[in-house]
């Protein structure tokens, strides 16, 4: 596995800390209008002197969605369900399957320019061993495998003693790449397992698909605080990645958005709610009705 430095050959890096953002550009600051910030990260990291960004986000209370969940027979059924636990649901436009979120989740989002050079599994591992190195001091037990009932599952689920606190997935935008990780720090592993799986059992019922979507067992996945037997906050997290961003770079600057990137944002935004009307959503909250 490739580390950090073997892929990441930078020292200046953007760092945006969204985590407390209620509004963006007009918009209410949900999930829609993080995939659609990524994508214009990834837009302007194009070309071999644009330098690397790393954001922080967390949503309350959502449950992100893959473009093969948007085709479950029942789906309407499950997007019920989570409105009835007070989730709002979106489909994403990265990789992957069906994962909670809420407020003891910390997102993490590593864009890359330049990456015609790197593979996909560069850049995943890029992400794993910036992990490893931010956790280094509580743990070295950190594996990157697939975790077999978890969900959204892949080959770079991130666990300790086989049972997973992290997923991540990857979208390319030109020449540039988002690598974006979930970190389950805080809360009951176990209970974001159970919703998920409780979604997949109403939104597909015992119909054949033709895509093999995860059987959920809940108790392969935990988080952080659980795994480690201490007490751990997303503010903890956060302190930390910043702390392991300092030591890996020599200059971190936090540049709001520029004229060109907010024009480019209203256009990736508007196509994350259109692709949520074609799958039934219409880019609202599905706890309220609210357009985003």
């Amino acid at each position: 596995m490739k580390n950090w430095k073997e892929v990441v050959h930078h020292t200046t890096f953007r760092y945006l800390d969204h985590t407390e953002k209620n509004f963006f550009h007009g918009q209410a600051y949900t999930a829609l209008t993080s995939f659609a910030v990524d994508d214009v990260l990834a837009l302007s990291a194009a070309g071999t002197n644009a330098n690397p960004a790393l954001r922080l986000w967390v949503h309350p209370d959502t449950v992100v969605l893959g473009i093969p969940d948007a085709r479950l027979p029942h789906l309407e059924e499950g997007i019920q369900l989570l409105s009835n636990h007070g989730y709002r649901a979106i489909v994403r436009n990265s990789g992957g399957l069906a994962v909670a979120l809420d407020t003891g989740v910390l997102n993490i989002s590593l864009v890359l320019p330049d990456v015609r050079g790197l593979s996909i599994h560069d850049c995943y591992e890029a992400m794993v061993s910036f992990i490893q190195y931010m956790l280094r001091d509580l743990t070295d037990a950190i594996e990157a495998y697939e975790i077999v009932g978890s969900y959204c599952p892949g080959d770079y689920d991130l666990s300790i003693n086989g049972r997973k606190f992290a997923g991540i997935s990857q979208r390319r935008v030109k020449d540039g790449a988002a690598i974006q990780i979930y970190l389950d720090v805080e809360g009951k592993g176990r209970e974001r397992a159970e919703l998920i799986r409780d979604f997949y059992d109403v939104a597909r019922k015992e119909e054949e698909t033709s895509f093999d979507y995860p059987e959920i067992n809940p108790s392969v996945m935990a988080s952080l605080s659980e795994l480690l037997g201490i007490k751990l906050t997303v503010d903890d997290m956060k302190q930390r990645v910043l702390n392991a961003l300092e030591d890996v770079s020599e200059e971190l600057v936090s540049n709001d958005f520029s004229e060109d990137e907010l024009v480019q944002f209203e256009k990736r935004y508007e196509q994350m709610v259109k692709r949520n009307e074609k799958t039934g959503m219409n880019g609202q909250d599905s706890r309220s009705g609210r357009k985003d």
